[in-house]
């Protein structure tokens, strides 16, 4: 099999035409009287048209049929994707998840969308604010259908399986330890080689961009040019009585709609619009080298931003393989109660914290203010051990959602779903008080 190739760059402006038709993007301008090859010219508008020029998204792209040749919308129901973030009571608890289980192929056949499942969230996509967390399990491919969201951007992260993804705008391919963000309004389609897992967030007010540096400098942490968009692919294909479903995720919910060809018909397009994915093992850590724990917050790949400076709708943390050199420091992450809800997951490996409980596949959540931190044996070997430079987290990642909204828990993830571990607190019960009121500075 031919690899996939793909553009380098983050937020740039592209241009890219399937091989098989030379010369079919237009020449100085978007929408020619007639087009080359006979195709249709139709922009994909990411932002208003009005927005700074810095902020302005769009893709033209050349198409054999536009996009509105389908029949209309019905709603399709699908059970545990949902945005009634009152339909379940408020839980202020800390929350794990065992990995979430993946339905056997010889009982049901359930492709992607099908495999959705809404964790939490928060906001409204009709007033374009918030965020929704999902889990993803599934068995089979997507067969003559495709979706799109209407109400945000998603942030897929693979955490068993490759995901092989066609999008309007190209193929990629997506492994374990890496993420890949197709936009809002984006068809794409998503085959798999079987059992299949992973999380999504999706945000719901602007796109994601990469952080800013601040004093760091113009390099480190996640760099632009490792972000890969997929180049220009077409199919010119008809599907018999007109059975290609095309599924709309529309204000939280899902419609289909019917049309005879492939909507994957895109044969060039440029602009800045567009799906990429992005490979973990190329994130630059940055790291205290004198004392400290830092802020996980130097690890962030992706943020949303929020209208306040500096405060995200829904940044995208990794807690990767890292050096520790620090001196006279309690080393693991610190005892925290946070402004922030944080969702966790691991992709590989598992959580040198607490490694029997927090497996790949499963999840943690601590809502805003609840009391987090490691257990009491970690604790107990991190205040007692030698302070040499040591590789942490070898083999292993880990990721994090982090919104600046009070996340919900559906029905289904609280109650629902068997995987739930009523026992988590008990992990920190064992911990112990070291007071000493005699105690002198040495």
């Amino acid at each position: 099999m031919v690899p996939l190739r793909y553009l380098s760059g983050f937020g740039s402006e592209f241009a890219s035409e399937d091989p098989r038709c030379p010369g079919s993007l237009p020449k100085g301008q978007n929408t020619p009287q007639k087009c080359p090859y006979g195709l249709y010219a139709e922009q994909l508008s990411g932002s208003a048209f009005t927005a700074p020029r810095t902020h302005n998204r769009r893709t033209w792209l050349y198409r054999i049929l536009p996009s509105a040749v389908h029949t209309p919308f019905s709603p399709v129901e699908q059970p545990y994707l949902t945005h009634d973030w009152k339909s379940s009571d408020p839980n202020p608890n800390q929350m794990r998840w065992h990995p979430f289980p993946i339905p056997p192929i010889d009982k049901e056949k359930v492709d992607w969308v099908q495999g959705l499942h809404t964790i939490c969230g928060a906001g409204d996509p009709c007033a374009r604010h918030g965020i929704a967390i999902y889990a993803y399990m599934c068995n089979t491919s997507m067969v003559d259908t495709c979706m799109y969201t209407s109400d945000g951007d998603f942030l897929i992260v693979p955490e068993k399986g490759t995901l092989h993804i066609t999008t309007e705008l190209g193929r990629m391919d997506v492994v374990n330890n890496e993420i890949c963000v197709i936009q809002q309004g984006m068809r794409f389609s998503v085959e798999v080689d079987g059992e299949s897992r992973g999380y999504v967030m999706e945000v719901f007010d602007t796109h994601f961009e990469l952080p800013c540096l601040g004093p760091i400098g113009a390099n480190g942490l996640a760099n632009p040019r490792d972000f890969l968009t997929p180049v220009a692919w077409y199919e010119d294909r008809k599907v018999p009585h007109g059975r290609y479903t095309v599924i709309n995720k529309y204000q939280g919910k899902l419609f289909q709609a019917h049309q005879d060809q492939s909507p994957f018909n895109v044969v060039a397009w440029h602009g800045n619009y567009v799906p990429y994915k992005y490979n973990l093992e190329n994130f630059c850590v940055v790291n205290s080298v004198s004392f400290d724990h830092l802020d996980p917050s130097i690890f962030t790949v992706l943020t949303c931003q929020s209208v306040k400076p500096g405060v995200a709708i829904g940044d995208f943390v990794i807690i990767p393989p890292r050096w520790e050199v620090q001196a006279n420091t309690f080393r693991p992450p610190y005892y925290h109660r946070n402004c922030m809800t944080e969702f966790m997951g691991v992709i590989k490996g598992s959580d040198e914290a607490k490694e029997e409980g927090f497996r790949p596949g499963g999840a943690v959540l601590y809502g805003m203010m609840t009391p987090h931190g490691p257990d009491a044996a970690y604790f107990q070997g991190a205040s007692n051990a030698e302070l040499k430079p040591q590789r942490v987290g070898e083999g292993t990642m880990k990721f994090m959602f982090e919104s600046s909204l009070s996340l919900a828990l559906t029905e289904w993830s609280q109650k629902t779903c068997e995987c739930v571990d009523a026992e988590y607190y008990k992990c920190w019960l064992p911990l112990k008080s070291h007071f000493n009121p005699d105690w002198k500075p040495e």
